[in-house]
């Protein structure tokens, strides 16, 4: 079985996915973390592998930017390919002084300007949020990797290129920690096939300092992360 954007057979696919943007930050993981990976997909550059982590069996696969991405491959690797375990790992912009370049945030809500829950005909407002089962075993990798991280709202935005000076002030001021472009979509999409989602970033940009991370840091340099969504997939 495979999809228009997905060549994996229904088996190639383990039931844990780390879910990074970048489909490089896909590949070094995979060729830097898991044992005998297996490349199960190209289409469009959208690398995706599978292999062993501790033994246990795990997947990588790029999404590419944004929800409308974001939510066509999650979907499908939920509805197509029984994905139970879905963690992000992006990169996220913090809107707080005290949220530091390269501190690792996870969003146990995603607020969004987005309409994508039009498609899900809800008569209200809705709060997407993540699995509080992969935040409690991210907790508990956190205690015995010694690695910390910092839980609270985020946003995912669908502009990336805001015209509104201090736009991001006002979510600031609600005490959204940071902005990213993917996580609503992902726990939406998880919620409404009751499956685990959660969303972790690495700050890669700071709206308050100005601080701004490379390319090839992006893509290479934020192992914290990684190893922490890899010990919350086997738990």
């Amino acid at each position: 079985m495979s999809t228009h954007i997905n060549a994996a057979s229904k088996n190639d696919i383990a039931p844990s996915i780390l879910l990074p943007g970048d489909p490089l930050r896909a590949k070094f993981i995979a060729e830097n973390f898991l044992n005998n990976p297996k490349c199960y997909n190209e289409i469009r550059g959208m690398l995706g592998y599978t292999g062993t982590y501790k033994g246990v069996p795990v997947s990588v696969q790029g999404t590419g930017m944004g929800m409308p991405s974001m939510g066509i491959y999650s979907w499908e690797l939920i509805t197509e390919y029984r994905v139970e375990n879905l963690i992000r790992i992006g990169t996220a912009g913090s809107f707080h002084e005290n949220v530091k370049i390269k501190d690792i945030v996870v969003g146990m809500a995603a607020s969004t300007d987005s309409n994508y829950i039009h498609a899900f005909d809800v008569p209200g407002s809705y709060s997407p949020c993540a699995s509080f089962e992969l935040l409690s075993k991210l907790s508990q990798s956190s205690e015995n990797l010694k690695i910390p991280f910092k839980a609270g709202n985020i946003v995912s935005c669908d502009v990336f290129y805001e015209l509104k000076e201090n736009w991001w002030k006002k979510w600031a001021s609600m005490g959204i920690m940071a902005v990213e472009m993917e996580a609503a979509a992902l726990y939406m999409n998880a919620a409404y096939n009751n499956v685990n989602a959660l969303a972790i970033m690495t700050i890669s940009d700071h709206f308050v300092t100005g601080e701004k991370a490379t390319a090839k840091e992006r893509e290479t340099s934020f192992t914290d992360m990684m190893k922490l969504a890899l010990e919350t997939a086997i738990k």
